[in-house]
């Protein structure tokens, strides 16, 4: 009978994991917040967020929110009567609907995007060196997960 144990995480590990968190939590709750100035919901805001990069097939767009296509119907339904999505046929495949932003729809997202100081404030406190070695450090932790390129809430 063989036992396997579990590798002890050395207290710095855990500190920076515990810190990672406080980060995630404090963008998500920013993201919320800017997300209610535009009288959005967070999953919609995260949606046209999406939008804002390049139209996308409703499937897609539901792998990318981690939810179901009918939940994103709904979602793309309200954006849309707000005038901030559009729906239009897939050039590729005319049987495919995407779902793109609008004019004023990016223009709502650039406003989103523009309005999470919490990140870029302290950012802007370190140098363009600790920045680089920032994003290198972060890109190196993605990749070994196998999570690089996951778009998070706030697009890019």
């Amino acid at each position: 009978m063989s036992t396997q144990k579990t590798p002890r995480i050395d207290p710095l590990t855990l500190e920076v994991v515990d810190l990672i968190g406080t980060v995630v939590a404090r963008y998500h709750e920013e993201y919320e917040e800017a997300a209610a100035e535009h009288a959005l919901t967070g999953a919609q805001a995260r949606l046209l967020s999406l939008l804002s990069l390049e139209p996308l097939p409703m499937r897609r767009l539901a792998q990318k929110l981690k939810c179901e296509p009918s939940n994103v119907t709904g979602i793309v339904d309200r954006l849309e009567v707000r005038g901030l999505v559009e729906r239009r046929p897939d050039p590729a495949d005319r049987r495919v609907k995407l779902a793109a932003v609008t004019e004023e729809g990016l223009g709502v997202a650039r406003s989103l995007r523009d309005s999470l100081r919490f990140a870029r404030e302290p950012l802007a406190g370190l140098s363009r060196e600790e920045r680089v070695a920032l994003r290198g450090l972060l890109l190196r932790m993605l990749d070994g997960s196998g999570s690089a390129g996951v778009d998070g809430p706030g697009g890019s």
